[in-house]
């Protein structure tokens, strides 16, 4: 995606705060995965972007998140989607309301099945999703007798 010169000088202008974001979480418990703490802190969103992170944010719209918690999306690392028995898009609406929004996913059961047009359905399935899928080079193709 490219944003403009534009675009992302009013972006830092409200992670700033000199302009209003269009929304702002305000006193939310937001969970730091990087140091473990949960925080009250002000989430500033600008253009569909999280700009800011901190206090004295002011938007377009503010809503109160008292009591309430940001999570940044969840990654599983290691998934394998032929498990589930889902194709792509179905596993993405049971994952993304438990917080889950990326997945790195090793595709080598479909692999041992169906070969390179396994691979294809799975990519193929996994486009125009709102949710992010990583696939990594199957990691046992083809199958050994072990």
């Amino acid at each position: 995606m490219h944003i403009t010169v534009e675009t992302l000088k009013k972006r830092i202008s409200a992670a700033r705060g000199e302009i209003p974001s269009d929304l702002v979480l305000k006193k939310a418990k937001v969970v730091n995965v990087f140091s473990g703490d949960i925080q009250e802190k002000d989430v500033a969103i600008y253009d569909g972007v999280i700009v800011g992170v901190g206090s004295g944010y002011h938007g377009k719209e503010e809503k109160d998140l008292i009591g309430k918690w940001v999570v940044p999306g969840l990654i599983d690392g290691h998934f394998h989607i032929e498990s589930s028995m889902l194709l792509p898009r179905e596993l993405a609406k049971a994952l993304l309301i438990h917080g889950t929004t990326t997945l790195v996913a090793d595709p080598h059961e479909i692999a041992n099945v169906m070969g390179l047009p396994g691979i294809r359905l799975m990519l193929r399935e996994s486009l125009k999703i709102p949710f992010d899928i990583f696939f990594t080079a199957p990691s046992c193709v083809p199958a050994t007798h072990l």
